[in-house]
């Protein structure tokens, strides 16, 4: 489908923010992109029009039960001119499999790296050249039907913003203090842990808050049967060095399959590392870092890339890990996938695409 433009004339546009002051999440751009969808026509008319509000009918389906989902990737300005997107089909694959679970309609892969790619293209200047800094953007898709009822909606809205995000680590790649819970949970087996999807996130929302509050950056999750097993943190996978072997959580069902993650995972596999994919107690944990065996703890997404974990607090008891520093095999995995990402590095997997 051919996406039409409807852009803004020069003097109608933002002043953009100063990189300096960019924060996350906090600015947007002059444009956007959407297409409808009914049950009768499917996917149709992809646009892109200047940024505006969403008129939603109060009874829109979204509205009631939740049928909404978003994807979540960037666009980085390289030091050799280009803007590249980093692993695009996989954003498209997991909206995909979002919208299945929550009974709605899918979107060709093709249609949608095209239209972030023209998105992208027409906000080229919106994409910071700042180091550390890049376009955040959002795909979102959501029920319009105006109707109550528990049922799959019949129309839906899909939607693409784009916000500058500046350095996530503005300090320094610094490690982050992380506090167990196991009196909330965050998914079921069978529920809908491994979508993107926002309900998934409004369920998260006390314990990060009653986390925050303790000082602590974020909340490690353990599974919902047993209160036992590490899953992951709010927006981040996690990965454990012991000497032996990189371990990460399987993908079980309940947690998010992670761009980042799959790539530390290739990564890993081509530097020689084990990698093992295997379910691992919280106790096996903290044993591991009171003997030294556990050498590092590090999360990994699209915000932070790597994130490194300095401390884990769990049933008042604090435990710190490689002496609150940042290990170095999560510099290393920095440094490659953020070389990657910026075209300084080489691309030998071609997980970049260029947005010419």
């Amino acid at each position: 489908m051919e996406i039409e433009i409807y852009s803004l004339p020069a003097e109608e546009r933002k002043t953009k923010p100063h990189p300096s002051n960019l924060g996350f999440g906090q600015h947007f751009t002059d444009h956007m992109f959407l297409m409808n969808y009914t049950q009768d026509r499917g996917w149709d008319h992809p646009r892109i029009v200047p940024y505006q509000p969403i008129q939603l009918d109060p009874a829109a389906l979204v509205l009631h039960y939740a049928q909404a989902v978003f994807e979540g990737l960037k666009a980085y300005h390289g030091q050799d001119g280009k803007i590249r997107l980093f692993r695009p089909d996989m954003n498209a694959r997991r909206l995909n499999a979002s919208a299945e679970r929550l009974c709605m309609p899918t979107i060709e892969p093709d249609l949608f790296i095209e239209a972030v790619k023209t998105l992208v293209r027409l906000e080229k200047g919106w994409v910071p050249q700042a180091e550390g800094a890049s376009l955040y953007i959002r795909p979102t898709m959501i029920a319009t039907e105006p109707a109550l009822g528990v049922r799959p909606a019949l129309e839906y809205l899909f939607f693409i913003i784009a916000s500058p995000v500046g350095a996530y680590y503005k300090e320094g790649f610094n490690p982050v203090k992380i506090m167990v819970t196991d009196k909330y949970v965050r998914a079921v087996p069978g529920g809908i842990g491994h979508t993107k999807a926002a309900a998934n996130y409004a369920a998260s929302l006390k314990a990060a808050q009653e986390a925050q509050t303790q000082g602590y950056s974020q909340v490690l999750w353990l599974d919902a049967r047993e209160k036992r097993f590490v899953e992951e943190v709010g927006t981040m996978n996690i990965f454990f060095l012991f000497k032996e072997a990189l371990v990460t959580p399987p993908l079980s069902g309940s947690i998010l399959p992670g761009v980042t993650r799959d790539s530390v995972i290739c990564l890993a596999r081509e530097w020689g590392i084990e990698i093992q994919e295997r379910p691992i107690t919280i106790n096996e944990i903290l044993e591991g870092l009171e003997k030294g065996e556990v050498l590092e703890i590090f999360g990994t997404g699209t915000a932070a890339v790597i994130s490194p974990v300095g401390l884990l607090h769990y049933k008042g008891k604090d435990y710190t890990i490689n002496q609150g520093e940042t290990g170095p095999l999560a510099e290393r995995f920095f440094q490659e996938i953020t070389g990657i990402q910026y075209g300084t590095r080489p691309d030998p997997s071609g997980w970049t695409v260029l947005v010419d």
